[in-house]
Order: structure tokens, then sequence, then C-alpha cells
């Protein structure tokens, strides 16, 4: 099912959760709606499934206004942060629950309802646990069956609100690539909600970033990551270095001093220059756009990150380097952007 948003506008009192937002969604994507707290993505999320309704705006599904019908009309399954399990209900029953609870026309017969939960259960991999009961379950594995229930009414999309965002990172990391041969396999027209970056760029097949109700981009995830299109874009995602700079006469200028950096397409005036930590390359003093004095190492995974002291007390950066390296406190340092983007505003 295609899902298309126009123009949605929605408000809480004096606040603007949503402000003109348009967004189509290709029949069988994956999309994630990745921002800060407050960005609007969870609103949205709730206003496709019908939770909320919009102060304006449409909502179509397959071309058609779903603003008409009410949740359990729409044919959406909703996956929430916390489980949402019922825990008086072993997980079989869980599962088990929106199939019997149809309407009588379209409910199935016990022996289908069964057959189909069995199905759901093979398909999340947790078909040995159908007499359990939630509190007997981990993190990982209740969300799981959480999900298989909302599978269960077949829905034509399915909501996903922070699904993973309980969890610690190793089981998420786990889930996260488990969601995504999941959603291979069952080819459901799937969005979810994050505030995880990382999250976002695995799993998805294109990437939403939301900012204070508006839409900042849109794109695959390699798009998002290394062609931001707006300045709040490249802060949000990944680690930067931001310096305010000033663009003028065609050139780049830190603290009144020339940079050896381009700066064709910035636009004159106050700017801001953004690097990401892992492409500032270091050499000798002398040797790179900016010189600077390390005064902190430290070491994490398959980097080392340096904090260095700009001359002329410009500012303070840090940059990620390999471990094989060597960096000491005290040295002299050259740095020069291998990529770099340039955005108006300071």
């Amino acid at each position: 099912m295609t899902i298309e948003v126009r123009g949605v506008v929605k408000t809480f009192g004096t606040f603007k959760a949503l402000d003109g937002v348009d967004l189509k969604v290709a029949d069988g994507e994956l999309l994630a709606l990745l921002g800060p707290s407050g960005s609007g993505k969870t609103t949205l999320l709730r206003i496709i499934a019908g939770l909320e309704w919009p102060d304006s705006g449409e909502i179509l599904f397959d071309g058609e206004s779903a603003l008409d019908r009410g949740a359990r009309e729409r044919h959406v399954g909703f996956v929430f942060q916390h489980y949402a399990l019922f825990r008086h209900m072993n997980v079989f029953e869980n599962v088990a629950f929106g199939l019997r609870v149809q309407p009588r026309r379209i409910r199935k017969s016990e022996a289908e309802i069964r057959a189909r939960v069995k199905e759901l259960l093979d398909l999340v991999q947790l078909d040995w646990l159908a007499d359990r009961y939630p509190s007997q379950l981990s993190g990982g594995q209740r969300q799981r069956i959480a999900l298989a229930r909302a599978l269960a009414i077949q829905p034509r999309i399915l909501l996903l609100d922070e699904p993973f965002g309980a969890l610690d990172a190793k089981v998420r990391k786990e889930l996260r690539q488990w969601l995504r041969t999941l959603h291979h396999s069952i080819n459901v027209t799937s969005i979810f909600v994050t505030h995880d970056q990382e999250e976002a760029l695995e799993v998805a097949h294109r990437v939403v970033v939301m900012d204070k109700g508006r839409i900042e981009q849109v794109g695959s995830p390699s798009d998002v990551y290394d062609a931001p299109a707006t300045a709040f874009v490249h802060g949000f995602i990944g680690e930067s270095i931001m310096l305010p700079v000033e663009i003028s006469g065609g050139a780049v200028h830190l603290k009144g001093r020339p940079l050896d950096l381009a700066a064709e397409g910035a636009a004159v005036g106050a700017s801001t220059l953004f690097v990401r930590r892992h492409d500032m390359v270091i050499g000798p003093a002398g040797s790179g756009t900016l010189d600077g004095a390390i005064t902190h190492v430290r070491s994490f995974g398959p980097v080392q990150r340096a904090e260095i002291a700009l001359t002329e007390g410009m500012a303070t950066i840090e940059i990620d380097a390999p471990r094989d390296r060597e960096l000491r406190v005290g040295d002299r340092v050259g740095l020069k952007p291998r990529h770099y983007r340039i955005f108006a505003g300071g």
C-alpha cells in the first residue's frame, strides 16, 4: 500500500507539532522517521495510524483519503516502544488476541487462528515460547512477540514507534538486523520512528530527517549522510566539527584568518563550516588548513579521539584518528579537512 501525506498541520495548544508536512511512501518500502525529541515524528506516525487527527492536510492510502476511517478500519499494525503485551495472557494468546476480537463476519475459525499464530511465531523465531508469559521473556523477545501480534491481522501498513528504544545496545543491534530481514520476507509498507541515527541508517530504505515539525531531508541512508541538505541534517547525523566562518571575497575566513578552502557556492556572510571528525586529516604543524595543539587523547573501539586547541584561541575541536596513529598530548599538528560543507548562518 502506498501512503501520501499532504500538507499536514497539527498543533497541541500553542505548540506546532507538524508544520505542513508532505511525504510519499512507496508500496513495500521500509521508511525511517528520524529526529530529536519534539521533532514531530511520533505525531506523524499516530496521524497515519488514525490515533490522532490533523488540523489540516490529507492522508491518502493508495490514493484514497484515510481521514474518514478510524484506526481499526485502516488495516494498520502498530508496535509501541514498551511492548503493550497483556500480562495475564501467554505468548500464544497475545498473538491470537487481534484475530479473536475481529468482527464475526471476518473472524477466522479457531483452527485457522491457531495455524496463523503458529506461522507468526515461526516467523519471529519464537515458536518455542508459545506457553510463556510476558514476565518470563527478555525485552528483545517481548518486542518480537509484539511485532508478531501486530502482524496477526495481516495489516497493509506496519508502524513502529521507537520499537527498540527500551532495549540495551547489543539487543537493539541484533533486532535491527532481524527487522531488516523480516521486512524483506513480509514486504509490508512499514514506517518506524527512531531518534537513533545508526538504527535509521542501518535498517531503512529511505530516511526522513525531521526537526521542529518539518521535514529537513528525505533520501537514502547514503544520501542523508554523505550529502546532507541542511545544516541541521549535517549536525544531527554523524559527529561533526562545526566552526563559525565568514565568507567574503571568495574566501573562507575563521576569526579573520583566511583558510585554504574553496568557498564555491557559499553565500557571502556568516556561515558554518562542517567537517566530520573522521574527515579531518592530521599532519605536521604548518601542513594543513588549521594548526593546533593536542590537549587530550582517549581511545575507544577502533579509533582514538584527540582534543585539539586551535591556534590563537580560534576554537577547541575533537577529531577521530586510527588507533595506530601516534598522537601525544602537547604535540603541535596541522589539520586539513578531507571533505567539508559550508552552510549559511552562524
